[in-house]
């Protein structure tokens, strides 16, 4: 471990060297990709230099009770050893967890769709709900969220798109991906009956221009009439926009805004996060073995959450996880859930490769 912690001072060493130079500010790509490095590993270095210092520390202490013969000054010594000691055990495992293969994709901002699925009003009233408990998590955690497009009704939400940005937004929000089931009694239910109703939920790495530009000759548009409860400019212009990957026959439409111009662009962003969403799972597909033990990369067709209101429970069936903090949860108390999952997903990680079933 020791022998690749400092690989990694002498990869950081050199990142810092290369941004000394003035002509790597001529190339934004690789000047991205150096200070996406640095970032990633910074966290190591900081820590390795703390084990450091907590090894020179313990050598120190252990040197005075060698020599040291007055008592109050050796007891003195014995208790900062043993905490020390017990610093040293806890930031060696953290260093152990830090190198941990990464998602190269964590650093990522995300977009989220959240659909409503089985149950009629009730999925679309659950839709706004979580999309609320997202919200105001998010806000909880310093990020920015903006809207991509949202589709409402009468009950609800059918469906809304939104981004995030912020530090390490992919590597906390990768596992809300999947099916989110509610149990509860509906307002309409006169007979006191809990019903059953989903939502889906996908989330997606954030993708750039400079990284991925999406091939326009491949990309068919459509205009067509606005649909909706009426307002200005709906069903009296073509503003709305239908946009088609021909390849992968991905089809994403937006009639948001009045701007023909405003839904193409939003359109296309979707569209363009649909497209490398589809080709990180491809890539993650061929990867299976290495990473079956993991969570937050499977089908998202997946029942992954229980929402129980009678009974104040949320239950995560991947990792057995049962909370019975929903009322905290909804209004965006999700670190518990949040810290679980990483924390299971780093278990399974430093037992090692897992042997295919």
């Amino acid at each position: 471990m020791f022998e690749k912690l400092e690989d990694v001072i002498a990869r950081f060493d050199h990142l810092n060297q290369r941004l000394s130079d003035p002509a790597i500010y001529d190339n934004q790509k690789e000047l991205r990709e150096i200070n996406t490095e640095k970032s990633s590993i910074k966290e190591i270095v900081e820590t390795y230099k703390t084990y450091k210092k907590l090894i020179s520390d313990i050598e120190g202490s252990k040197e005075i009770l060698k020599n040291e013969n007055d008592e109050e000054i050796r007891s003195m010594a014995k208790e900062e050893l043993a905490e020390l000691e017990k610093n040293l055990s806890k930031t060696e495992d953290q260093l152990k967890i830090l190198l941990l293969p990464r998602d190269p994709l964590d650093d990522r901002g995300v977009m989220i769709e959240i659909r409503a699925g089985a149950g009629g009003s009730e999925a679309s009233i659950f839709v706004s709900e979580v999309y609320r408990m997202y919200q105001n998590y998010i806000n909880k955690l310093g990020f920015k969220s903006e809207v991509v497009s949202l589709s409402e009704s009468d009950e609800g939400l059918k469906e809304v798109i939104f981004s995030i940005t912020g530090d390490k937004v992919y590597s906390i929000f990768k596992y809300e991906s999947g099916v989110h089931r509610v149990q509860r009694v509906p307002k309409t239910e006169t007979q006191g009956r809990v019903h059953t109703s989903t939502i889906t939920v996908a989330v997606m790495p954030e993708v750039d221009d400079i990284e991925f530009e999406l091939n326009m000759n491949d990309v068919r548009i459509d205009v067509y009439r606005s649909g909706g409860s009426g307002g200005q400019s709906v069903n009296t212009t073509d503003s709305a926009v239908r946009v088609t990957h021909i390849p992968t026959g991905i089809v994403v439409a937006n009639q948001d805004q009045k701007s023909q111009i405003k839904n193409k662009e939003k359109a296309l962003k979707i569209l363009k996060n649909r497209i490398y969403d589809k080709m990180v799972t491809e890539q993650n597909a061929k990867e299976t073995a290495e990473r079956r033990a993991m969570i937050g990369t499977g089908d998202r067709s997946e029942r992954i959450r229980t929402y129980n209101f009678p009974q104040g429970r949320l239950t995560d069936h991947r990792i057995g996880l049962t909370l019975y903090s929903l009322d905290r949860i909804m209004e965006g108390d999700l670190t518990n859930v949040t810290e679980a999952l990483i924390a299971y997903n780093q278990a399974e990680l430093l037992k090692g490769p897992q042997n295919p079933s």
